[in-house]
C-alpha cells in the first residue's frame, strides 16, 4: 500500500513531531486537534523547531516553507477521511483511544491503515474499538522524534503482514530504523527501560548513593549519555509510574512495581522537568543547565561522557 497523506491525531510534543517528521519527508500531512488554540500551539512549535534548523544551518528556507506548505490543520475529523494512514498521538488513555479510532473507523476509508502512538496500552483492546483489527497496529515514536532514531512496530494477534510491512516501509520513509515487537506492556524499549528507572528509584529511596552518584555512576561506568534520575525527570515520573503500573498488573513481577518514593513523588506533584521538580529541583542553580534535555542540537552537554541531544 502506498502511503501518501498521513494523519495525526494530537499535536502536542509528540503528535507535533510525529507530524514534522512526516512533512519534512514529503507527506502531505493532516493534523488535529481538539481547539484551535492548541492546534496554534503546536503549530508555532514546529515552525519555531524548523526556524531553529535553518538558523543553524542544518535547513534551508525553501525546504522550511515546503513542509510547513504540506501542513492541513485541522480541529475536525473528517478531515481524515482520505488519509492512508492515521497516527493517533493523544492522551494515554484506553477510553479516550478506544472512542477516537471508533469514531474514526466511520470517517476513513476501509483501506486506511490505524497506528497508535501508546507506550504502555495494549494495541488489540483499541483496535477492538474499530471494525478493522487486521489494519491496526503500534507505531511508537520516541521523543522527541525529529532526533530520536528509532520507532516500534507493535503487532496485535490480529494484524496483518500487510499492515506491518506497510508501517516498516512508512518508518523507513521517515527516516527512522524500525523494530517489530509483540503487543506486550512495555514492547521493546519500556519493557527495559521502565525497570532500569525504577531501579534507580529503589536505590536513592534505600540510601545507596545520592541522585548525582547514581547518575554520575551509570553514566561514567557503564557510559550511558544520561543518568537514570536525570533521564527519569526528562521522561516524566508520572509516566514512568502509569507504565509502570500497568507492567506490573500485565506481569505481576515485583521488578515492575513502582517503588513507594516514585508513588508519593507523583502524588506531591514532583514530575521531573515539566513540573519543576522531580529527582532534581530545576530551581536549583546549575540544575536546569546542568541536566539538560534533548534537542536537535547535538552539543557536549556537562553531565554526558559523549555527545548528546543538550542545549547547553
Amino acid at each position: 500500500m502506498e502511503i501518501r497523506k498521513v494523519g495525526v491525531v494530537g499535536c502536542g510534543l509528540m503528535g507535533g513531531g510525529i507530524v514534522q517528521v512526516c512533512t519534512q519527508s514529503g507527506f502531505e500531512t493532516v493534523v488535529r486537534e481538539v481547539s484551535q488554540e492548541l492546534l496554534d500551539q503546536g503549530l508555532r512549535r514546529i515552525e519555531s523547531i524548523l526556524l531553529k534548523d535553518v538558523g543553524k544551518g542544518k535547513l534551508d528556507a525553501a525546504a522550511k516553507d515546503a513542509a510547513m506548505a504540506r501542513l492541513q490543520p485541522t480541529t475536525a475529523l473528517d478531515a481524515f477521511a482520505d488519509c492512508q494512514i492515521v497516527v493517533e498521538a493523544i492522551i494515554e488513555r484506553l477510553d479516550a483511544k478506544r472512542e477516537l479510532f471508533a469514531a474514526l473507523d466511520q470517517i476513513c476509508l476501509p483501506t486506511t491503515i490505524f497506528a497508535s502512538n501508546t507506550s504502555s496500552l495494549s494495541i488489540i483492546e483499541i483496535a477492538t474499538a474499530t471494525k478493522r483489527p487486521d489494519r491496526f497496529a503500534g507505531l511508537h515514536f520516541f521523543s522527541p522524534v525529529p532526533v530520536m532514531q528509532l520507532v516500534e512496530v507493535i503487532r496485535s494477534l490480529a494484524t496483518s503482514d500487510a499492515t506491518v510491512a506497510t508501517l516498516k516501509q512508512f518508518g523507513a520513509a521517515l527516516g527512522k530504523t524500525v523494530v517489530e515487537a509483540k503487543d506486550t506492556p512495555g514492547f521493546i524499549v519500556n519493557r527495559l527501560l521502565v525497570p532500569y528507572l525504577i531501579d534507580a528509584v529503589r536505590v536513592l529511596e534505600s540510601g545507596v548513593a545520592s541522585r548525582e552518584d547514581i547518575d554520575a555512576g551509570m553514566q561514567l561506568g557503564c557510559g550511558h549519555p544520561i543518568g537514570p534520575l536525570a533521564l527519569l525527570d526528562f521522561v516524566g515520573l508520572d509516566t514512568c509510574y502509569y507504565v509502570a503500573n500497568i507492567m506490573f498488573e500485565e506481569f505481576k513481577e515485583p521488578r515492575f512495581a513502582p517503588p513507594p518514593l516514585l508513588k508519593r513523588m507523583v502524588l506531591a506533584g514532583q514530575l521531573g522537568r515539566k513540573s519543576g521538580k522531580g529527582s532534581y529541583d530545576y530551581a536549583e542553580p546549575g540544575v536546569r543547565s546542568q541536566h539538560s534535555e534533548y534537542s536537535t542540537n547535538r552539543g557536549e552537554c556537562s553531565i554526558c561522557v559523549r555527545p548528546s541531544y543538550c542545549d547547553s
